[in-house]
């Protein structure tokens, strides 16, 4: 069995698929209408996609604090001053629990974390 692809529900698809696509770096693999008020877009280049659903007809979103997205990047310190210029904050960190892992997270759009992570060698 292959994990193929985590659901985010989105307030705003566009706003989403920038942040996903400028900030994350994730390319776009699929974008389609799922009836008169509901998009979905699906980003990324590996084995596990992110899909981006805009339902119109739910509006509410609720993501949970206790889950977040994480995405492998060469520097912490690189990607943070990346999302400095883009004048976005990050949520929290940095954070390194042990020697070969540093990682921070900022929120997406909709309040969901989004964890970079650097595993140092």
């Amino acid at each position: 069995m292959k994990f193929c692809h985590c659901t985010v529900m989105v307030k705003n698809i566009e706003d989403s698929l920038k942040f996903y696509q400028k900030i994350v770096g994730l390319p776009l693999t699929r974008r389609f209408m799922s009836g008169p008020a509901k998009e979905i877009v699906f980003l990324g280049s590996g084995e596990t996609q992110v899909e981006l659903i805009e339902d119109k007809e739910k509006p509410e979103i609720r993501h949970s604090e206790n889950i977040s997205l994480g995405f492998e990047v060469v520097s912490v310190d690189e990607k943070m001053a990346f999302i400095n210029e883009k004048g976005l904050k990050v949520h929290s960190g940095p954070f390194q629990p042990n020697p070969n892992v540093r990682f921070f997270y900022v929120t997406d759009p909709d309040g969901l974390k989004i964890q970079f992570i650097e595993y140092m060698k």
